[in-house]
């Protein structure tokens, strides 16, 4: 939104999102993430009614404002349904998709049906754009967002104690010292408060076992918002305070310092993996929406890092396999073992250049511009 603000003033915005896309829209903007940020089945089937009505009030809002464009960002559960219907009541409507819902890990065949509903798609990763242009939906790779985002995140002087100085490359090629503290482990347990309730517990009695063998680490735990940081903190028995650094926003520092971590699946394993931090995947959510998706997705892998490698670069603990003393034994060998530790990093050196160069957010906005004057 900033991108394409700064490429053309007079732009005007309408929608639903975020406080930081209502920041740049102002007041004919809503902010419905608190609400909308749903995750899983049941939970989805629970808000049922509310989502119901904030689809019809969408469907209105565009029919009498006719904008330039509808650009429907990920949320496919909603954003796909919403495709189709604009496209059956305004079918002259431009209607551009950015960041690709993962069609390709659940359900290949409805990329044809996107291609009917969907004037554009613009995806974030490589392989997606040679997918969905092979099936006739006119895609455009950008490149990820999050380089832009991540590129500048120096590591702060003074951050952490002493430990060991390792090196990574930029997006320029050029490398960048980072001083990794060899006792000091990262722990990523979701930016959702059910993601958190389901895994931190876990996390909890895996750095009790990872104690038992190295009794001087210490664990730093990025927390989404104050709320989630004092959910966590209610969590942690008194004898295991003093042990877990609580830290909000900070998840970029922390994976710049700590030796290893174990991130929840989702977006943060990209974010672990641009900063060449070795670590484990875990993710766990109600069964029902676990065996719903194992009936449905289609890919072998679930993290990102893994999908782009098309091999297990980062070993994941999911649902039931997400044991606190296997995720101990996994990380005791990436303390331990700098091979297996050289090993991950040079898989993420290859991952991190998939996700192209930074500027994706201005290639976003130049590729919207280009489609609303065709």
């Amino acid at each position: 939104m900033r991108a394409l603000r700064e490429a053309d003033v007079d732009l005007r915005f309408i929608g639903r999102g975020g406080p930081q896309m209502k920041a740049v829209a102002g007041d004919n903007f809503q902010n419905w993430i608190e609400k909308s940020g749903v995750l899983g089945l049941w939970e989805v089937i629970k808000h049922y009614g509310y989502f119901r009505k904030q689809f019809h009030e969408t469907l209105h809002e565009i029919e009498a404002s006719k904008p330039n464009a509808v650009v429907l960002i990920d949320y496919p559960g909603f954003n796909l349904r919403l495709a189709r219907a604009l496209r059956k009541r305004l079918p002259s409507q431009k209607i551009i998709y950015y960041i690709s819902p993962q069609v390709w890990a659940w359900n290949r065949g409805r990329i044809k049906k996107m291609a009917r509903w969907l004037d554009l798609m613009l995806c974030i990763f490589p392989f997606e754009a040679d997918l969905y242009n092979q099936s006739g939906l006119r895609t455009i790779f950008v490149g990820h967002p999050m380089i832009e985002q991540l590129r500048d995140r120096q590591p702060s002087p003074g951050y952490g104690s002493a430990g060991k100085i390792v090196s990574r490359t930029d997006s320029s090629g050029g490398q960048i010292e980072i001083q990794r503290d060899s006792n000091l482990v990262g722990l990523f347990p979701g930016s959702r408060g059910r993601e958190v309730r389901k895994i931190f517990p876990i996390l909890i009695q895996t750095a009790r076992e990872l104690r038992q063998s190295k009794p001087k680490l210490r664990f730093e735990v990025a927390a989404a918002s104050d709320e989630l940081a004092t959910e966590m903190e209610e969590m942690l028995a008194p004898r295991d305070r003093h042990l877990f650094g609580i830290k909000v926003g900070q998840t970029a520092e922390i994976m710049q310092h700590a030796f290893v971590g174990i991130v929840a699946s989702g977006s943060a394993t990209l974010e672990a993996a641009y900063f060449r931090m070795p670590f484990a995947l875990i993710y766990k959510v109600a069964w029902p929406t676990y065996l719903a998706g194992r009936l449905l997705v289609k890919v072998k892998y679930l993290g990102m890092p893994n999908v782009l490698a098309d091999k297990q670069v980062v070993p994941e603990f999911i649902q039931h396999r997400a044991k606190p003393q296997d995720l101990a034994k996994a990380i005791l060998q990436l303390l331990d073992d700098p091979m297996k530790r050289q090993e991950m990093i040079s898989g993420f050196d290859k991952i991190a250049a998939e996700l192209g160069e930074s500027g994706a957010s201005e290639r976003a906005a130049r590729a919207i511009l280009s489609e609303i004057s065709s």
